[in-house]
């Protein structure tokens, strides 16, 4: 059983693109997928509101329990979680000033076969009570980074639109389901550079930008 999680703050692509990888993984690859929907956003359906800080903890656990019950269902080969806890804990932290969240959410991250981070290369689009604005997303971006980097949790960020997200995602999945799921890269079997840093989905990369970007700007 493999759990493959993404993560990014408002607006990134996070429900299309995993609306996308079961689509792929069941009809064209044969692969048994489940997807777990974002139960912070269901909720804020439900209840016409965002929840309050006293409520942050139980939108994380029902997240958790989410994903381990999807996880529990005979015969599914791969389950694809729409979000984490640890996403509710970058709420709480940029919302509320609270970092209670950040151990128990990080200890549940850590457990998952795949952490995909959002690249933030998709247009912006607001959603009324559920999108605050850009710079609350490069926030959030800011926010997972520097939590996954600390606890040492290995991620890949993917980037494109439509179809060129999904491969990069497929990509990044085959060594960790143990089989190609993309075809080569016939670029690079060619000898031709056609990589940079929007399509780029090396963590120790990622590290290198990211601490670069600290070390320039520091708080």
């Amino acid at each position: 059983m493999l759990t493959i999680t993404l993560l990014g703050g408002e607006s990134t692509g996070k429900s299309t693109l995993a609306q996308a990888l079961q689509r792929h993984l069941n009809d064209t690859l044969g692969i048994s997928t489940v997807r777990v929907p974002e139960h912070l956003r269901s909720w804020c359906e439900t209840m016409g509101r965002a929840p309050q800080s006293h409520e942050q903890a139980e939108q994380a656990q029902a997240q958790t329990r989410l994903i381990d019950q999807a996880s529990a269902q005979p015969g599914v080969r791969v389950v694809v979680a729409d979000t984490t806890a640890l996403m509710v804990a970058a709420y709480s932290d940029l919302y509320f000033n609270d970092r209670s969240l950040y151990p128990a959410a990080l200890a549940q991250q850590q457990r998952y076969s795949l952490s995909l981070l959002m690249g933030l290369d998709l247009p912006w689009v607001p959603d009324g009570l559920f999108r605050d604005s850009p710079a609350v997303r490069e926030a959030t971006d800011t926010a997972l980074r520097r939590e996954l980097h600390a606890a040492g949790i290995p991620f890949q960020t993917v980037y494109g639109q439509g179809d060129a997200r999904l491969q990069q995602a497929l990509r990044a999945m085959g060594p960790v389901l143990g089989q190609p799921l993309v075809a080569p890269d016939r670029s690079l079997s060619e000898g031709r550079v056609a990589w940079n840093c929007e399509k780029c989905s090396d963590p120790a990369c990622e590290h290198r930008l990211f601490s670069q970007l600290i070390a320039e700007n520091p708080a």
